[in-house]
């Protein structure tokens, strides 16, 4: 029997039942002489009756809360996709490769015969779609599968639905078909002989992906909201939110992303070995990463051989054996330069350092600490950790001399300081901090609670000093340097940490910024992408994404990196980086192939890392 879908010729029943009943009422007025009156009485209440009465007005009572719902009515109103007689649209059902014929025929109805229909097969004479079929046939927008097999009843992937309507409207590519399919995270499922209809497809802005516009779903079963909004797209019709309107990006369009990852030496042994080193930048490259940010202080000592830190407490370079008789920095820069990746070494520990370490024992007084005199702080709650103190000048110029040490000596592209840049707000009350209070307060002690927010800004303020002379420092060895920092986001950066980015990007003393947001909640990951620090910040200098890619005992889906990336690249930011290196695909439940892949997926073409002016 035909289908709802079935473009009939005829003529509406609607009016065909008004014009039964009016001119029945004529005859009954004609037989027994009623009043005009009555009969215009008569006739106002059948048509407001009718009216009231016809699906083709009602509301579809199932698509209130459906993402396409503008563009469904606007459809339903030029009678292109019908509704069914409970006045439902039932935008998640399947839609059969018959019903698409029918549904596009009476979209496009004006489009010229390209080519003589067939006989297929599996259509027989009696099939309610026949004349559909050899419509979208003779039109182009469908083929059969070989042997004359058209599979009417089977539903329609996607990728059919949209090379269908490439193919009937006759679009073409102008674009490179690699860098439009390249925004699909899953273009790995495009069918080989869809590539160039689905990039013409999507050029004409025809692809619509909901809920994540990144994910195409080519060989998922169609629905007939998709549908729908397929056909808004193509007729113009609009209806359809732009962020879920898949746009490929010109070859200029796409010119820089910072695709960065952390080496440490902490839960990972990438950087104790030189042949395990060169295979990992090797690796990173063929992904098509870009920027490094290798650790150079962590511990309490330098992974470089250091003068400063040899003058400072004795010891030139970390005593780790996987160290010795090396330089690592030296090892990243030659195999990085030579693959056009850039190095930025990284502060990992800033101020903090292990309690035992020889830097904490040999200068005690560069120590801050807690109002009861503590100067222990348990990171993760029970690992020791200790605090130099960033307002002393001797520690001022011990982090000066390190950061002007590499950027000297070294051929690297800039230095990174962390979110360690800082100290943990319930210190600060050491001998040196307090009697500096003092000095600037007539002679008033420090306030007792750590968190008073005067005192907060007071300790934050001393930091940003430090750190526009930091800043001139470095510019003055170096300039072509830049200064790239990755805090926390900006609130519990400085409440927690004194650490107060957003006053640095705004005094001009950070060209580079990476913000550390490790959520799992997409929505807390969204909305920390949405504060007003980044997005200011964003307006002047690259900002780009910390992402957090696992921790030992702490596994992240590729699911969630996927869509964090997404995101990211979605919102305007610069781009990302992967805390660490080792938990890109060791630390995680997929193979270190799936992941691996998933990255390619990611970043499937090299790219400049964004420019600092």
């Amino acid at each position: 029997m035909p289908n709802e879908e079935t473009p009939i010729k005829k003529q509406n029943p609607i009016a065909q039942i008004f014009n039964q009943q009016a001119n029945a009422l004529v005859r009954f007025s004609q037989r027994y002489g009623r009043p005009s009156w009555l009969l215009f009485l008569l006739l106002f209440t059948l048509i407001v009756t009718l009216w009231l009465a016809s699906p083709g007005q009602a509301q579809m009572r199932d698509i209130d809360n459906h993402w396409a719902r503008s563009c469904i009515t606007q459809l339903r109103d030029r009678d292109i996709i019908k509704g069914y007689p409970d006045n439902t649209f039932r935008p998640n059902r399947e839609v059969t490769r018959a019903e698409f014929a029918a549904m596009v025929n009476q979209a496009f109805p004006n489009r010229p015969v390209t080519r003589s229909a067939i006989t297929f097969r599996d259509v027989g004479n009696d099939f309610w779609g026949r004349d559909a079929i050899a419509q979208a046939y003779r039109t182009n927008f469908l083929t059969g599968y070989p042997n004359r097999i058209f599979n009417p009843n089977q539903a329609i992937p996607r990728v059919q639905v949209l090379i269908a309507l490439a193919a009937g409207l006759d679009y073409t590519p102008t674009l490179p078909i690699e860098n439009t399919l390249g925004i699909f995270r899953d273009r790995a499922n495009i069918p080989d002989y869809a590539r160039n209809n689905l990039a013409a497809a999507t050029e004409k802005g025809l692809v619509v992906n909901y809920p994540r516009v990144a994910q195409l779903n080519p060989n998922q079963r169609a629905t007939r909201g998709e549908v729908a909004a397929f056909f808004c797209q193509a007729l113009g019709l609009g209806g359809i939110g732009a962020n879920y309107v898949a746009q490929p990006q010109p070859p200029t369009a796409q010119q820089q992303e910072l695709r960065g990852v952390w080496l440490t030496n902490i839960d990972s042994d990438v950087l104790f070995s030189q042949g395990e080193l060169e295979g990992a930048i090797a690796r990173l490259d063929q992904l098509n990463f870009n920027t490094l940010y290798p650790t150079v202080w962590n511990w309490g000592y330098t992974l470089y051989p250091s003068q400063i830190a040899q003058q400072a407490y004795g010891i030139e370079l970390d005593p780790e054996p996987g160290l010795q008789n090396r330089d690592i920095l030296q090892e990243i820069i030659t195999e990085a330069q030579q693959r056009d990746m850039a190095v930025i070494p990284w502060f990992e520990f800033g101020f903090m350092a292990p309690a035992d370490s020889t830097l904490a024992q040999t200068h005690p007084n560069w120590l801050t600490q807690r109002r009861n005199g503590e100067t222990i702080w348990l990171e993760g709650g029970i690992i020791e950790r200790v605090w130099l103190n960033p307002l002393r000048p001797d520690v001022q110029k011990f982090i000066t001399d390190l950061a002007v040490e590499i950027v000297s000596k070294y051929d690297v592209d800039g230095i990174q300081f962390d979110d360690h840049f800082g100290f943990p707000s319930d210190f600060g009350y050491d001998e040196f901090t307090v009697n500096l209070y003092r000095q600037e307060h007539n002679n008033q002690n420090p306030p007792a609670n750590p968190k008073n927010p005067e005192w907060i800004r007071w300790r934050a303020g001393k930091i940003t000093d430090f750190m526009g002379d930091l800043f001139a420092a470095i510019k003055a060895a170096n300039p072509s340097a830049i200064i790239s920092l990755s805090p926390n986001p900006q609130e519990f950066s400085l409440e927690s940490y004194l650490l107060d980015w957003q006053t640095w990007e705004r005094m001009g003393f950070i060209e580079e910024l990476i913000v550390q947001i490790y959520r799992n909640n997409l929505d807390r990951f969204q909305a920390e992408l949405a504060h007003p620090s980044l997005q200011q910040a964003k307006d002047h200098i690259p900002v780009a994404i910390g992402v957090l890619s696992g921790l030992r005992g702490r596994f992240v889906p590729l699911s969630q990196i996927e869509e964090q990336v997404e995101i990211v690249r979605n919102q305007g930011f610069a781009g990302v980086s992967f805390f660490f290196y080792e938990s890109l695909w060791n630390y995680a439940d997929e193979t270190p192939t799936q992941r691996q892949a998933a990255l390619n997926q990611l970043f499937p073409h090299e790219v400049p890392r964004p420019t600092v002016y």
